[in-house]
């Protein structure tokens, strides 16, 4: 009997053809042996790392980094196993915030901004709360499921669903009926993506999702910090939200109004004027750490699941 091979990522023709229309430079940076692509927008403003979702290629965020370039430098970086970057065979929030100072620390930015939404705000959370030298991170709708907290709303089936499509060759309409509300150059730039991102990596970052608990590093943070969410999305819901509050009341939260998780690409508009005023705020000479903050070497000790919550 003949075994059926394991699906490979695939990088279509004509996604990497997207890169042409991109006003970035492709740079590479390594944690190990483990090779990691970037956009660079360049320009002589405070780079902002930017940390995309779970499914969410760096190519796929160029319509939030590209308006920002008169006031940063965003370096989009497809996180491991996504893109052009290398697989890897971790994928806890450690290990893509290991990542993240690769990048950081191979490209110089100097005391970067930190940019993560959903899976990527995790991951900024994660990286700021280390330490790492930064002026202050924004986190974008972060998945607040975890140990005793319910499930992720959208379920690995429905992840995996979306990807086999992608395999099977699927196209901006078919996206639509995922996804209704995008605008259709972003339906497009997911129907030729999607298929580069590795399958175990979404098992197992969607695994994270319900065993490594945002809580446990929010409170944490000692940097200029502001959460942003969707007025209506089922990840970060008004319990979620209230008791961000509480446990950081050093944060600021703002809701974009009449978005869901996916906040960009639900009400892109507001949500490009929500996150420019954060940014603003961030790099404002008022926007100090708070009195207690924390450096590098006295970063908060390092968060692992337990093994038996790893797929």
């Amino acid at each position: 009997m003949t075994t059926a091979p394991a699906p490979v990522r695939a990088v279509r023709q004509d996604a990497l053809a997207d890169l042409a229309d991109v006003p970035a430079v492709s740079r590479w940076a390594r944690n190990g042996a483990l090779r990691l692509h970037v956009l660079d927008y360049g320009g002589p403003g405070v780079p902002l790392v930017v940390l995309p979702g779970i499914t969410s290629p760096a190519v796929t965020m160029d319509f939030v980094a590209r308006p920002l370039r008169d006031l940063v430098r965003p370096v989009v970086v497809d996180v491991r196993g996504r893109g052009l970057s290398d697989a890897g065979t971790d994928y806890t929030l450690e290990a893509y915030a290991d990542d993240t100072v690769a990048v950081i620390d191979e490209l110089g930015l100097d005391r970067p901004l930190l940019l993560g939404h959903s899976m990527g705000a995790r991951v900024a959370a994660v990286a700021a709360a280390r330490g790492v030298p930064s002026r202050g991170v924004v986190m974008v709708d972060p998945p607040m499921s975890g140990p005793g907290r319910g499930p992720y709303p959208t379920s690995l089936e429905a992840f995996l669903g979306q990807l086999a499509r992608a395999r099977r060759g699927t196209d901006a309409d078919e996206v639509a009926r995922d996804w209704p509300r995008w605008p259709r150059t972003e339906q497009e730039l997911r129907a030729r993506w999607l298929s580069s991102c590795d399958e175990d990596a979404i098992a197992a970052t969607h695994a994270g999702f319900e065993s490594e608990d945002f809580f446990d590093t929010w409170p944490a943070l000692r940097v200029p910090s502001v959460l942003i969410y969707g007025s209506d999305s089922p990840v970060v819901t008004a319990s979620g939200a209230e008791e961000a509050r509480e446990t950081n009341p050093d944060a600021r939260l703002v809701a974009v109004p009449d978005a869901g998780h996916m906040v960009f690409w639900d009400n892109p508009g507001p949500a490009a004027d929500v996150l420019r005023a954060a940014l603003d705020s961030l790099l404002s000479p008022a926007a100090v750490p708070p009195s207690n903050a924390v450096t590098r070497s006295s970063a908060v000790p390092r968060i692992r699941p337990a093994k038996e919550d790893l797929p």
